[in-house]
């Protein structure tokens, strides 16, 4: 970016602060002497006098009454949304606007989703259990619900020590349709997850269950589960973390959307927020930027497979 692109973008966002400023100066004239205002925020009492004289712009009047708007909902999806989620939002609110002016009163504003996280490995692959073959080779988009589904296990820090997540997930829809927690990581970690969305959706036989080489998923509790259901098998390759990208990315969502910079109290908290995040933020309420998708919510996606 040059000089010249530079400060034609600067200009904006300085005098919108200078508006706010001068908006501050403005409520609270009657309390504190004007001088000792504008000499505190470090503006001229002309720049607030000539300030207090022009009328407010169209364009000024919407940006504040959107800004307001992105406020709050960025408030109510507590930081997990960034302006493309933001944006589409304010659409089905029948606020039209541009992507690039909500990332901009975001900037002005000081408003950013939440940052990504350390990534920790918590899968043992040092056994001598059978492997299954990688049935998936990557492909992320099943025609329909429940032909593929893939599990994981990840780790959310507690001041009590650790609390592991098991998760299945639909990779049709994204939904979560299965899930489990437990202070260990034993296979019947993610049996449970697995119990969970057999109960739930009552998968055909044929359907696809891709995991990583984890000692959990190739132990013998987990695969006659599997073979229980009439399901096959489906591994990554070892150390191949990609072969089950949609489940890392997942985990990698709910870890910068749930976690603040310090760990929970306890495991029972842990326990509480990772419910709520998953069976009523994440499945109903998250937008989700697959592929053909279009931003639906998991639940809408499912929903709208069904009815076809």
């Amino acid at each position: 970016m040059g000089r010249t692109d530079a400060h034609e973008d600067a200009c904006p966002l300085l005098c919108q602060r200078k508006s706010l400023i001068f908006a501050f100066i403005h409520d609270n004239r009657h309390e504190f002497r004007l001088d000792i205002l504008c000499r505190m925020l470090g503006v001229a009492i002309s720049g607030y006098y000539t300030w207090r004289g022009r009328p407010i712009s169209q364009h000024q009047f919407h940006d504040a009454a959107l800004s307001l708007r992105i406020k709050a909902l960025h408030e109510q999806y507590k930081g997990r949304y960034g302006a493309p989620r933001l944006h589409i939002e304010l659409a089905q609110e029948g606020l039209k606007c541009s992507k690039k002016r909500v990332a901009r009163l975001m900037r002005t504003a000081g408003l950013r989703a939440k940052g990504k996280r350390k990534h920790v490995v918590t899968t043992d692959s040092n056994h001598e259990l059978a492997v299954a073959e990688n049935l998936l080779q990557r492909d992320f988009q099943p025609q329909q619900p429940n032909q593929v589904w893939a599990g994981d296990i990840t780790y959310i820090p507690t001041k009590e020590g650790w609390l592991y997540l098991a998760v299945v997930l639909d990779l049709y829809s994204r939904l979560i349709v299965g899930w489990s927690m437990s202070d260990r990581m034993p296979a019947e970690l993610p049996v449970a997850a697995l119990q969970m969305a057999v109960q739930r959706r009552s998968p055909p036989p044929g359907l696809i269950h891709h995991s990583d080489r984890g000692s959990q998923y190739a132990s013998g509790l987990f695969q006659a589960e599997l073979q229980q259901i009439g399901a096959q098998a489906s591994m990554s390759r070892q150390g191949n973390c990609w072969d089950n990208a949609c489940v890392e990315s997942f985990f990698a969502t709910l870890k910068r959307e749930l976690l603040d910079s310090e760990p929970f109290e306890s495991r029972e908290a842990a326990r509480a927020a990772i419910f709520s995040y998953l069976e009523v933020f994440y499945n109903r309420q998250r937008r989700h930027s697959t592929l053909g998708l279009g931003y639906l919510t998991p639940h809408q996606a499912d929903c709208h497979a069904q009815a076809a």
